[in-house]
């Protein structure tokens, strides 16, 4: 059964799907595990990403230390740059064993793997220091690569990150805990759960289904996407948006449902945005995010944050944490079009509390 949905149906599945609808949650680990994952970006021009994704959530009540233990207690995990369930981590064990991956390489992994085995020798000096040193930063890791990690971006001739990024694809190391901004690596046999190892498509498929879960309406098929991808496979079930080309998959679960809208404030790596063709194409909202470009040429601000309102992004907000001055001052409230009273009183109400999480007085342009 293929379902047909208005642009305002997908909204309000995507919205409420993301635990963006009201009435808020209230438990930080079942927000996590429903959303699956939670990007790891320090940028913390108002706050790193991941704690605004989990206030956006839970209101000025959630603490950034209760995600702090539950990462000590290996409930969650740091794997690849995002944050996800330890339990979830079986569906990963077989892309692990199997890197660089099944059947024919693209050529770029082809060049990866060939760098990976000539410089062997740095993997075993990385994992003899970890087995008797314990957590260590990278920067006090051996470089003993023969042949320098060559890139025209800037991980050119950092050799000891690159070979730990690609250890911890295949599963021997593993991020322990964070000193500020600086991961501590570890064996992962010390950090990841016991679990078993889920076949690879029967790891794939449960995959898809949890993102289906958490995004409530995606693409069938979408490009490569690295990490985390966009699509959702043959997850729920086929469904078309009214004057939206192509093929999308929904997750019954949603369809039907009562909805009620809220105001929130998001992340620009918020799960709701982070995928600017769905969010294109489903809410209509014009976006980027702007900290690469030069002053001059930014429209709404270095981390402006888009405005939920309901089921409609409506704006964005260009505010900054100066946490010398204990202030959290907002520059512009960027309105897509001119909000109506009741629109400002719950964005307005939104910025308060995001002073009150901060704790930091709110100063406004």
């Amino acid at each position: 059964m293929e379902h047909r949905l208005t642009r305002q149906e997908a909204r309000r599945i995507a919205v409420r799907a993301q635990l963006l609808a009201a009435p808020r949650p209230v438990d930080l680990l079942e927000v996590v595990r429903h959303l699956g994952l939670l990007q790891v970006d320090l940028t913390a021009a108002v706050a790193p990403s991941a704690d605004v994704v989990c206030w956006t959530r839970l209101g000025s009540c959630y603490d950034p230390a209760e995600l702090d233990r539950l990462l000590d207690e290996r409930s969650l995990v740091e794997h690849q740059g995002v944050i996800r369930p330890a339990e979830d981590l079986a569906l990963f064990r077989a892309d692990m064993a199997d890197w660089p991956g099944r059947g024919p390489l693209r050529d770029w992994e082809e060049d990866v793997r060939d760098w990976f085995e000539t410089n062997d020798a740095c993997r075993d000096d990385i994992l003899g220091h970890l087995r008797s040193e314990g957590p260590t930063p990278a920067r006090d890791l051996p470089d003993t690569c023969v042949v320098p990690w060559r890139s025209s971006g800037w991980n050119n001739g950092r050799n000891v990150q690159r070979m730990l990024d690609l250890m911890e694809r295949r599963g021997e190391v593993a991020v322990s805990a964070r000193e500020g901004r600086e991961r501590l690596w570890d064996l992962a046999h010390r950090v990841h759960p016991d679990g078993e190892v889920v076949p690879a498509e029967d790891a794939r498929a449960a995959r898809d289904e949890r993102r289906l879960r958490a995004l409530g309406i995606a693409r069938s098929k979408g490009p490569y996407c690295g990490v985390e991808a966009l699509d959702a496979g043959q997850a729920g079930e086929p469904a078309v948006i009214e004057g939206v080309r192509g093929a999308w998959r929904v997750d019954p679960q949603q369809l039907g449902q009562a909805f009620r809208g809220r105001a929130a404030l998001l992340s620009p790596l918020d799960r709701l945005v982070v995928d600017r063709k769905r969010m294109a194409e489903i809410f209509e909202f014009d976006y980027q995010l702007e900290m690469y470009k030069p002053v001059g040429q930014r429209r709404w601000g270095y981390w402006a944050m888009p405005i939920l309102y309901g089921d409609r992004l409506v704006g964005k907000l260009d505010a900054a944490a100066d946490q010398s001055a204990d202030v959290l001052r907002v520059h512009a409230v960027h309105e897509d079009e001119p909000f109506t009273a009741r629109v400002r009183d719950a964005v307005d109400r939104e910025v308060r509390d995001l002073a009150r999480w901060l704790d930091l007085e709110l100063v406004l342009a």
